[in-house]
């Protein structure tokens, strides 16, 4: 297994982690040769922070459970010009960033997501999708944004995502980043994505109750005023 860099890069990954031991092998070994993955360990019981420090993961602590906290303990602990964020269940390949990573630079986008496209049985389960469905249909009338998914394989520059302000440390984490990048003016991409069976349990959607609680989460994100942004948080280009 290739080592993953555990020194400052050009490129941060945030891995918001909570008991994916078994699956984290199979994660950082396909980050991207140069890039630094930050494993950001939210209570895991499992011993998932020490196997990812031992594949030489850099490993972040974040005590206050929540998917959004995670997230955004990883950014605050990243250095990088442009930070990226995956999920550590093994249903996205972190190499699908690469193509991410080269739009932002290259200025053609300010945030780049992937769409979800699920492979084989059980990738998403029926209720799931239909959550999402539901809430980027709440999306487009608030932002009047086209977009299918609100995945979490994502990339972006790191200095104006911390400028935007984000708020929210549960499941709404991903939806007010895509709101406030559009109040922003930021030019958001969408591109296709594989979606694999997950391993492990899911925290979220893995039961109707989890989905419901997140689109909860996110509702009242869509319910928020807008947030004037800072001027270095527009036009990100």
């Amino acid at each position: 297994m290739k080592a993953v860099t555990t020194t400052p890069s050009d490129v941060d990954v945030v891995l918001p982690c909570l008991n994916e031991a078994e699956a984290l092998p199979w994660v950082l070994e396909r980050i991207p040769q140069g890039w630094r993955a930050l494993v950001v360990d939210n209570g895991s019981t499992d011993g998932s922070a020490r196997i990812a420090q031992a594949l030489g993961a850099t490993v972040v602590h974040e005590s206050r459970r929540g998917f959004g906290a995670a997230c955004h303990a990883g950014l605050r602990a990243a250095t990088a010009e442009v930070v990226c964020f995956c999920d550590c269940d093994a249903s996205l390949d972190p190499r699908l960033l690469l193509p991410f990573v080269r739009e932002v630079r290259d200025g053609e986008a300010d945030l780049v997501l992937g769409r979800r496209r699920p492979q084989g049985r059980g990738a998403w389960p029926a209720h799931a999708r239909a959550g999402n469905l539901a809430l980027a249909r709440m999306l487009r009338r608030r932002t009047g944004l086209r977009l299918h998914d609100l995945g979490p394989l994502r990339a972006t520059r790191r200095e104006p995502l911390l400028d935007l302000g984000l708020t929210d440390r549960r499941s709404g984490y991903p939806l007010q980043m895509v709101v406030r990048a559009a109040d922003a003016g930021w030019r958001i991409a969408e591109h296709d994505v594989p979606y694999l069976p997950r391993t492990g349990a899911s925290k979220v959607t893995g039961t109707w109750r989890g989905t419901w609680q997140a689109v909860r989460d996110m509702s009242r994100v869509l319910a928020e005023a807008p947030v004037e942004a800072p001027a270095a948080a527009k036009g990100v280009r």
